[in-house]
């Protein structure tokens, strides 16, 4: 499977105590395939996934599965600290319907290539399905082109979603792979610029609630309106540095709160923000161009 178009990275609704709120969770599924998202990357970094108990994470996951009723892909992240977990959330992924999981680099210890390469390796011999790796700096593991061209030899591990603004990487990768690794882009704000190295898709943030000017950028991009492409990456960039002096993930749900979703706040200890605070974020994003849309 080669995963295509825009796919928002799920932000997960939860409730008080940090259950994930389904139906919450369901009406933003059914919200985003309306507005046409070509799938979902399920309990990411956006998600919250490792800040969730394994029980949670496959109520979430199986919430997602059943909302989308086949209609567009899901890709569950499945990383956590404790490696059997890791191998228990993949084969329930797949067990209910996943079409493929993902997982960042085992994260805090010092591993090197060949840690990580058998990390990778055993995850997807787990499973019968695809395993996307997730690349992102952030997570203390720096993965080149050479590496994950090395990673893309072992026979499921189809793709690499690429959250890092090395573009020349990017490309060397899609070399190295002949064109056939399926290279997902990370950085929202960077969209166009990882379609123009070679992206065949994109999973961000922001496509939560603003997947009409996300749609944009790929849609001009794959019409070859180039100029039209740039406008729509301007103006979500625009509202992405106005997203700057709030934490990512409470504003996130503050701006979907204001779309209609009982988002709750983010699992503990992230900020709680106040309603002077929610009020004032989405009116700096509203001044910046964003508009408001009710899923």
């Amino acid at each position: 499977m080669r995963f295509t178009g825009v796919l928002p990275a799920l932000v997960t609704p939860l409730n008080a105590d940090e259950t994930v709120n389904v139906q919450a969770t369901e009406k933003l599924v059914r919200g985003l395939l309306a507005q046409g998202a070509d799938g979902f990357y399920v309990g990411g970094a956006t998600g919250e996934g490792i800040s969730l108990c394994a029980e949670q994470r496959r109520v979430l996951t199986e919430t997602v599965i059943s909302a989308t009723e086949g209609k567009k892909p899901s890709i569950v992240h499945v990383a956590s600290t404790n490696f059997n977990e890791a191998v228990e959330l993949a084969r329930h992924a797949e067990a209910v319907g996943a079409d493929a999981i993902s997982a960042i680099p085992p994260l805090f210890y010092k591993y090197d290539e060949d840690d990580v390469y058998g990390y990778y390796k055993k995850l997807a011999d787990a499973v019968h399905i695809p395993l996307i790796i997730y690349y992102n700096p952030n997570a203390g593991f720096t993965v080149n082109a050479k590496f994950a061209a090395r990673m893309f030899e072992v026979d499921n591990i189809t793709g690499i979603k690429w959250t890092s603004s090395d573009y020349y990487g990017m490309m060397e990768l899609k070399n190295l792979t002949h064109g056939e690794m399926n290279i997902i882009n990370g950085p929202d704000e960077m969209l166009l610029m990882g379609l123009s190295a070679g992206a065949d898709a994109g999973i961000g943030t922001t496509y939560n609630f603003m997947l009409n000017l996300i749609r944009g950028v790929y849609d001009s991009f794959r019409a070859g309106d180039m100029k039209k492409a740039n406008e729509y990456q301007c103006r979500v960039a625009h509202i992405i540095a106005a997203m700057r002096p709030y934490p990512t993930l409470p504003v996130s749900k503050v701006m979907l709160e204001a779309m209609g979703i009982e988002t709750g706040n983010c699992a503990f200890p992230h900020k709680v923000m106040s309603p002077e605070k929610k009020a004032e974020a989405v009116a700096a994003l509203t001044a910046a161009g964003w508009e408001r849309v009710c899923l």
